[in-house]
């Protein structure tokens, strides 16, 4: 069954419809406007847990905002691949004090301080806690 077919049919279904690939990463929930979808947003919780993503962060995901990687007025789109839950206050932080997120090699957002907080920018993976040095 294709996943144009599978999403056709769960449309009416009370299921919220989520194509993975076969490692298990969300690939696609489809594409919206500039807001992400609760679907898309359930989506994001399901990839990278039930709260902030940001490190160390433990706020709830009911509490979280869901962020545009590339962000929207730089042409971001509102896909899976984009996005990621964060808390008001880490929205505002990755906005305003110049820390950077963007899409790791393993599908999940990771993070890079900046300078003033680790003169390395070491990127920090929040799924697996492992710091990598910047080559």
């Amino acid at each position: 069954m294709s996943a144009t077919l599978v999403r056709q049919l769960a449309c009416d279904a009370e299921i919220i419809p989520v194509v993975l690939g076969g490692d298990g990463v969300v690939l696609d929930l489809g594409r919206g406007t500039r807001l992400f979808t609760s679907s898309q947003r359930h989506a994001l919780a399901e990839r990278d847990g039930y709260f902030c993503h940001f490190p160390e962060c433990r706020r709830p995901e009911k509490w979280t905002e869901a962020h545009h990687i590339k962000h929207w007025v730089d042409g971001g789109a509102t896909d899976l691949d984009n996005g990621v839950l964060l808390c008001q206050h880490h929205h505002t932080t990755i906005h305003t004090k110049g820390w950077t997120v963007r899409m790791g090699p393993d599908g999940h957002p990771e993070y890079v301080p900046p300078p003033w907080v680790d003169p390395y920018q070491a990127i920090i993976r929040p799924n697996d806690r492992t710091l990598v040095r910047r080559p």
